[in-house]
């Protein structure tokens, strides 16, 4: 059985990141987009991973431009935006499609294990993935789901329970 440790990603600097590198930890992962009406949900996610970082969460942020064009920059624009509008300080990576024969594999993966209110599909930008210290999908939340309203199941991830 895979696991979320068994892939890697580009970060939005170009260099490669092992996704096993987060092993041991709760990941929060998140296809995330810079224009579109759930963005100020960054702050949301700043706050979760600047709180939780010490007891062992990390967010991680996939830019995807699939859902009417809202993340049309480049690495550096988004990286830029991320940073001077919402303190962004979680790892960030290259922008990826998330639905399509061209998912990256990541997602195809977490769609695989947890479906959503489109079955294999995500629906919107800031669908939010919850992993356990394992590797393997807690829980899936929609877009419209703030930051705030998982964090008593990160906390109870975190304390070895799960949601």
């Amino acid at each position: 059985m895979s696991t979320l440790h068994d892939f890697e990603a580009e970060t939005l600097t170009g260099g490669r990141q092992d996704l096993g590198d987060y092993a041991g930890r709760a990941v929060l992962v998140v296809n995330t987009a810079s224009q579109c009406g759930f963005t100020p949900q960054l702050a949301g996610l700043e706050e979760l991973h600047a709180e939780l970082a010490d007891a062992g969460l990390v967010v991680l942020g996939f830019p995807c431009n699939q859902f009417g064009n809202q993340e049309p920059g480049d690495a550096e624009q988004i990286g830029d935006f991320c940073q001077r509008n919402y303190g962004v300080s979680f790892p960030m990576f290259a922008k990826v499609d998330v639905n399509g024969s061209g998912a990256h594999p990541p997602f195809a993966w977490l769609k695989s294990q947890k479906k959503g209110l489109l079955g294999g599909r995500i629906k919107w930008n800031f669908t939010k993935f919850l992993i356990g210290p394992d590797g393997q999908v807690v829980a899936r939340y929609a877009p419209t789901t703030e930051p705030s309203a998982i964090r008593e199941d990160i906390e109870q991830v975190l304390a070895g329970r799960t949601t």
